[in-house]
């Protein structure tokens, strides 16, 4: 048998040497928000020929919009996210920019306000904070004929923690990186990711229950490590199959859906991981209450 519980700490360990340079990384550049929350203009232009990215942002510059973002898609349409522009300040652009690369035919033209962009994000703050607590509420409901149910929803929302914050980690480092941005879409990925995340942990955490009425002689570590080794195939394969999919979606989707899919990926992986080696292990650590020996120092052997 696999000895998952027993090596707990290492597994801690491991999170957070993921976990660490994410939050440094928001502390340092902050979150790279996008149109959506900030407010802007989208343009989205499709032209005959091949669009380069570097003489797009040299036309945005001239008009007195030096920080856009440009995507392209399919080599000749262009994807510029900028700060909020005007008709003529449009206008003018796009015809800038047919001149470089010819007539261009219009696919996206949106322009979000500031007052906007601020209600967007405190709404999407709202609505994480709302499906922690409903979650928090419904598992402590469905495990309420299992001892210290409770438990049981807090360790689902420190794992679901976990995941959210090795996307927002990961979201500042690629921003700063590669210039991604943080959008309504990437808002979508983090719901689903804390979905994803909490469904597999309740897999495991019903096993842990069914296991404590059979094995009741058992030490609880020993019951929750056996659980956990149970259901890991499943969670495994299960997770694998989306994983497999979000990977083709990855190479062969689009760049207009690739940052949401890259979000996607990484967060069913980390959801699968912090089911697996941590909100189990979460349970122990309370049963436990391994905290209060910490730091403490361990007893010196006595010298023979």
């Amino acid at each position: 048998m696999f000895d998952i519980i027993g090596r707990r700490y290492w597994f801690f360990g491991l999170s957070l040497l993921v976990i660490v340079p994410g939050l440094m990384a928001l502390a340092l550049w902050r979150l790279p928000l996008s149109i959506d929350f900030t407010g802007g203009t989208l343009l989205e232009l499709q032209f005959p020929k091949n669009v380069d990215i570097t003489q797009v942002r040299d036309v945005y510059a001239t008009h007195g919009s030096a920080d856009s973002t440009v995507q392209t898609s399919g080599a000749n349409i262009a994807i510029i996210r900028s700060k909020e522009l005007a008709t003529d300040q449009k206008q003018a652009i796009v015809a800038d920019l047919e001149k470089l690369y010819g007539p261009s035919v219009k696919l996206s033209d949106e322009t979000v306000g500031p007052a906007v962009g601020q209600e967007v994000a405190q709404r999407a703050a709202f609505a994480v904070g709302l499906a922690a607590i409903g979650i928090l509420l419904y598992i402590t409901y469905s495990f309420r004929r299992v001892e210290h149910a409770f438990r049981y929803g807090v360790a689902a929302i420190i794992a679901m923690i976990h995941d959210i914050l090795v996307i927002l980690g990961l979201a500042a480092i690629l921003g700063k990186l590669l210039g991604w941005e943080v959008d309504s879409l990437f808002l979508t990925a983090l719901l689903t990711v804390a979905s994803f995340s909490v469904h597999d942990t309740i897999v495991v955490f019903d096993r842990i229950r069914e296991n404590s009425g059979i094995y009741r002689k058992e030490a609880y570590e020993t019951i929750v490590n056996h659980s956990v080794v149970q259901t890991l195939d499943r969670s495994i394969n299960t997770q694998l199959t989306v994983m497999l999919t979000l990977l083709a979606l990855v190479l062969f989707g689009g760049v207009t859906i690739q940052h949401f899919v890259v979000v996607l990926l990484i967060g069913v992986f980390s959801g699968t991981y912090s089911s697996i080696f941590n909100a189990a292990a979460l349970l122990v650590v309370w049963e436990n209450r391994e905290w209060r020996t910490w730091f403490r120092r361990k007893p010196v052997a006595a010298a023979s």
